[in-house]
């Protein structure tokens, strides 16, 4: 534990890119392996399944503290980060002892799974009152799951790839997938391979938006335009006999779509496909509000598997007849893509549209009808471009549509969290219905600091209703809402859902009665 404190103490202490990658390197050259197999897992999304509530932990530590409930609640409305609200609070350790190593003790808080709530409160207390400061307050991010400190995977990458002597895209490969961290050890780990564990999928290749304009790029006869289709990014993975579907998020996604798993049974070994998960049917694509009916779903029934049946638009082969076809230039992995998908039986695997266009203008063209056909925009690709790891630039861009927008009035205001603690920063807004305002979206992102410095001077000022953490503003500032999409829905109160949506401006030109209408609104759904 010593050595993940002194490494999450340098972390912390620092916006450093390099500072940051010279602490990594520091830790894995000198902690116990298990610890950094550990390490690497929460550091990359990997954090143990939380076994106890948050409330749990409040009334423990009102307990522990003495305070009143509502003390403890005022103080983590103002802190903004539970964990750090706990360590605070808690009385000083009764005795240090030597602090336990990070792999047992997170191999101890696992085996709490089964455990009742009094087994569970006993091993919390135990470790609230023998750890330093800085390790409560580490154990306490570790139970409420929120463990952020500013690493990105790349980060980790790029520290292991260096102390280990391995190549970057090697390491980013190995931590692929599906692997349990209290079950695997550190050299497994980084020199795994998919001949060993026939699941692991390959790294994602992402795209850059396109900043400029395509014309830059140069001719557009060596690109490659797509729709950039509005579904999940997925890896779907034949092997040794099995199916994998896999998220761009590592989740193995086979549970939830079992009809497209049956559909990739007939795939040669040996092939790995890069694509988009959508919903489709006989009538064509489906929304994504659709597709999100079956995300989370573990086991679909039979109705939902009918009404909304999955499919995978294809657009890259990443392997071939066990072969790793990621060297090879675009044109040849889309040429064995087309073999491959003209085989094919089910019309569940589908290869996604190249857009023919003798111009940029015809692209231009193109990417204005991209909603019609259920697309945000269009994916331009390099055609002499191999398939890498992760985000790079240059020859992989994303040319999406401007979002749609709204004018709306904000109604209701809520304090963020962490960075944000004691700031309004979570916004919910409303567009007119006859003389009343109805809420239809809410929205964090999309304003300067000084921004949201000004409109929670605002809020506080001009509260009208107090409903808990809840604030009812005076319906008097307008806001340019951007969304992605919009979907009729039965579950809001306005009819509507929005996609993604965001603050694009803050309207201080427009008075409240100047902002849009649900009928507005409305009519987005019949363009």
């Amino acid at each position: 534990m010593d050595a993940f404190m002194k490494l999450f103490e340098a972390l912390d202490q620092t916006t450093s890119t390099t500072a940051k990658t010279e602490a990594l390197e520091r830790f894995f050259s000198e902690a116990d392996p298990r610890d950094q197999v550990w390490t690497i897992a929460l550091f990359t999304g990997r954090r143990p399944r939380r076994l106890i509530s948050s409330g749990q932990l409040r009334n423990w530590a009102v307990q522990q503290s003495g305070l009143s409930e509502w003390m403890v609640e005022e103080c983590y409305a103002h802190v903004g980060d539970l964990a750090e609200t706990l360590s605070l609070l808690l009385p000083a350790p009764q005795m240090q002892r030597a602090q336990p190593a990070l792999h047992q003790l997170l191999n101890d808080l696992l085996g709490l799974q089964k455990a009742d709530e009094a087994a569970k409160e006993a091993f919390v207390l135990h470790h609230w009152q023998q750890l330093a400061p800085t390790a409560r307050f580490l154990f306490n991010k570790l139970l409420t799951g929120g463990f952020r400190v500013g690493v990105s995977e790349k980060l980790i990458v790029k520290a292991l790839a260096k102390v280990y002597q391995r190549e970057e895209a090697a390491i980013t490969y190995a931590l692929s997938g599906k692997w349990e961290p209290q079950q695997i050890d550190l050299e497994k780990l980084l020199y795994s391979n998919k001949s060993e564990d026939a699941s692991k999928p390959y790294p994602f290749y992402l795209a850059y938006t396109l900043e400029g304009e395509p014309a830059d790029l140069g001719e557009v006869i060596d690109w490659q335009a797509e729709w950039k289709w509005d579904g999940i990014r997925a890896q779907l993975i034949k092997r040794a006999g099995e199916v994998y579907l896999w998220s761009r998020g590592e989740e193995l996604l086979n549970d939830s779509f079992p009809d497209l798993v049956e559909a990739a049974q007939e795939l040669p070994d040996g092939t790995v496909l890069d694509g988009e998960l959508v919903i489709m049917d006989d009538s064509g694509l489906r929304s994504f509000a659709d597709l999100q009916q079956r995300l989370g779903r573990k086991k679909p029934g039979k109705k939902l598997l009918q009404q909304l049946p999955a499919g995978l638009l294809c657009y890259d082969l990443l392997e071939w007849e066990n072969q790793d076809y990621r060297k090879y230039p675009l044109q040849a992995r889309r040429t064995r893509l087309e073999a491959c998908c003209s085989s094919l039986v089910s019309s569940r695997l589908a290869i996604s549209e190249v857009i023919k266009a003798p111009s940029w203008a015809d692209l231009v063209q193109a990417r204005s009808e991209s909603r019609s056909y259920q697309a945000e925009g269009l994916m331009l690709k390099r055609l002499d471009s191999t398939y890498e790891s992760g985000r790079k630039k240059g020859d992989w861009w994303k040319w999406k549509v401007d979002p749609l927008s709204i004018d709306a009035v904000l109604l209701y205001a809520q304090q963020g969290h962490g960075r944000r603690a004691g700031l309004y920063t979570d916004y919910t807004f409303a567009v007119w219905d006859g003389d009343k305002l109805v809420t239809f979206a809410k929205a964090y992102s999309g304003l300067t600091d000084a921004e949201i410095k000004e409109v929670d001077k605002f809020i506080k000022a001009h509260t009208l209703e107090k409903f808990g953490p809840v604030r009812t503003v005076k319906p008097e500032l307008v806001f340019e809402i951007g969304f992605e999409g919009i979907q009729a829905s039965n579950r809001h109160k306005s009819g509507v859902a929005l996609r993604f949506p965001r603050i694009l401006r803050y309207r201080r030109d427009k008075l409240a009665v100047q902002a849009n209408h649900l009928a507005d609104l409305k009519a987005l759904l019949r363009d």
